[in-house]
């Protein structure tokens, strides 16, 4: 799993985290692995339109010679006075031999473009991993860079709460006030503890998820780069609706394997259609035999041969329903995808446009609350703020945070969904022949979705 994989060094940026998961993720390699394995057997099915050659040796052996009675004209009684043999009790034989069908080469020309069709399907499979790849990467990084912010914040509020909470526990034993008051005072704190512990077990998982998708060592602590945090750009409420869509069915990758497994139907349709024709085989070889009885012990042999069945007339009818219903099958399947993407390409506008605005007002709140909680430290620093309302106000401090990088997060899975649905990835090389760092200047340069379609 870890062969080839270079450590993590400093800090992992976003780029550097997309260049990881590209190049060692094992889901990915394994999606590359079928896409190969698809292209080794389009290779494969193409030698099903060769000629069979066929080489054979044998040896055969009795204890008796073959000893035959004849009869001679009308009569049809053996005469048993003479018998004679044409046949070696033991002999060697040898043949080359070549054969060649009219029928298994119209199959496997139809089976070798399916089979070319079923390695674009698995390229396209390839390419929506790699969109979903993206889109977890994004999202765990931001998740792990707000944990790593929120660490130190969090742990030091809860202990701030978990020392007041004590102090409530003191007042209610000394009973020096309304026993209401400290009781009141618990509840609160505990529910602000509870709320830090909530955050506190949400981050703990962000290392390891974003360890697993590029590769890393899972114990490994990732030194996470927060310096870009900052809203993605309004490019794509600029584009055209219909620009979206024209792009969406052209390039988008369920629907274009769609397209691949409608053709599919169509060349089973025509295997059909083939199987139905007569066969017209033709054979040549040469042959060897070491019987002594036989006058030419080497000779070529020739033929053609012309076969049909006859039931097919009975259940071809049937078979060419069948095929074209698959068609239809298929047609029907690539409309409904249609729709469906067109449907996703408009939800997917959406969700990105209403992202960015869920980010600009949680960075607005998040400001606003770290004033909040700023003045509350200088109060609590000349004793003028209570340990409740300063815990209740670094939580909430805390939490604007925390949904700031949640907000974060989900703009970077929404742009990176829509490119996903308009079929649009980073124009990179090949993953294996390219280092990390190329890979990661390379994704770095990319353009945007927006920009390729601008082009």
């Amino acid at each position: 799993m870890s062969q080839g994989v270079e450590p993590v060094i400093g800090e992992l940026t976003l780029d550097e985290a997309l260049a990881r998961a590209l190049k060692y993720n094992l889901e990915r390699r394994t999606r590359l692995m079928e896409e190969a394995l698809a292209r080794g057997q389009l290779d494969v099915s193409q030698f099903d339109m060769l000629p069979k050659v066929m080489a054979q040796a044998g040896y055969a052996w009795r204890d008796r010679a073959r000893f035959t009675h004849s009869s001679t004209h009308p009569s049809e009684d053996p005469n048993t006075s003479s018998s004679s043999t044409s046949a070696d009790p033991k002999h060697s034989t040898a043949d080359l031999g070549l054969s060649w069908s009219l029928l298994d080469f119209g199959m496997g020309y139809y089976g070798a473009r399916q089979q070319a069709d079923r390695l674009l399907i698995a390229g396209e499979k390839r390419r929506k991993a790699m969109h979903l790849l993206m889109q977890d990467v994004r999202t765990a990084y931001w998740r792990a860079a707000s944990a790593q912010i929120l660490r130190d914040d969090v742990t030091k509020t809860i202990a701030l709460a978990e020392e007041a909470v004590n102090d409530s526990r003191n007042l209610s034993a000394e009973r020096v006030r309304n026993p209401l008051e400290p009781l009141r005072f618990r509840r609160q704190l505990l529910e602000n503890l509870r709320l830090l512990e909530s955050i506190n077990q949400e981050l703990s998982s962000a290392q390891v998820e974003l360890a697993s998708l590029i590769n890393a060592p899972l114990g490994q602590t990732l030194l996470i780069a927060t310096q870009n945090l900052q809203n993605v750009g309004d490019e794509v409420t600029r584009v055209p609706v219909e620009k979206l869509e024209e792009a969406a069915l052209a390039q988008n990758a369920d629907l274009r394997e769609q397209h691949y497994n409608a053709r599919i139907a169509r060349e089973e349709t025509r295997r059909t259609l083939l199987r139905m024709f007569p066969n017209v085989s033709f054979n040549y070889g040469v042959k060897y035999d070491t019987d002594r009885y036989l006058l030419d012990n080497h000779w070529q042999e020739a033929g053609l041969q012309l076969s049909f069945n006859f039931m097919n007339l009975l259940t071809g009818p049937t078979q060419t329903k069948l095929a074209e219903a698959g068609v239809a099958l298929a047609d029907q399947r690539r409309m409904a995808m249609q729709l469906s993407v067109l449907t996703q390409v408009h939800l997917a506008r959406l969700q990105l446009i209403n992202a960015r605005n869920q980010f600009e007002r949680a960075e607005a709140i998040y400001e606003t609350d770290n004033q909040i909680a700023q003045v509350m430290r200088n109060r609590q620093a000349a004793q003028a703020q209570s340990k409740l309302d300063m815990v209740s106000t670094e939580t909430a401090a805390i939490l604007s945070l925390l949904r700031r990088y949640q907000a974060l997060a989900q703009v970077q899975v929404a742009e990176n969904r829509m490119a996903a649905t308009l079929g649009l990835e980073p124009r990179i090389g090949s993953t294996d022949a390219l280092s990390l760092a190329e890979l990661k200047v390379q994704v770095r340069q990319a353009p945007s979705a927006w920009q390729q379609l601008a082009r």
